[in-house]
């Protein structure tokens, strides 16, 4: 499923909007996850919980050449499968820390359906800095 440029973001990221009790506005895809999705050679993420939010938008998409890029090669599999059906349907970072200068985790909960099932995924994941670039490395999902 293609999104445009202006589109929400599939990863939820806000933006405070000016005015008193003004609601968070979703930013626009070409604005978050799709400056890294759509530029991968030129423009990294530049943090573990941005990798984390535009690898969830590429689950969404089915980007699996961006998932196999930014996954570590220590753990990348040989191929990825997409479950057919699968419909994406939030997600919620819950906590992102450095745990040294090129180590960080971040703790998300995502949501989705398959099959007319509900399932959600929570994971607190590891992410490594090689290079200026981050990589997903693993995760422990409870």
């Amino acid at each position: 499923m293609p999104l445009k440029n202006t589109d929400p973001c599939p990863c939820g990221r806000t933006q405070a909007t000016p005015g008193k009790g003004a609601r968070a506005a979703a930013l626009p895809y070409a604005n978050c996850c799709g400056r890294y999705l759509d530029h991968w050679d030129d423009a990294p993420a530049p943090d573990a919980e941005s990798l984390m939010r535009s690898r969830y938008t590429a689950f969404v998409l089915e980007h699996g050449d961006y998932l196999q890029a930014t996954w570590h090669a220590s753990t990348r599999p040989a191929a990825l499968d997409f479950e057919p059906g699968t419909k994406w349907l939030g997600l919620e970072v819950r906590s992102h820390r450095a745990t040294s200068d090129d180590r960080a985790v971040v703790e998300f909960v995502a949501r989705y359906r398959v099959g007319g099932r509900a399932v959600r995924l929570h994971e607190t994941s590891r992410f490594v800095c090689e290079q200026g670039r981050w990589f997903y490395v693993d995760g422990d999902s409870s």
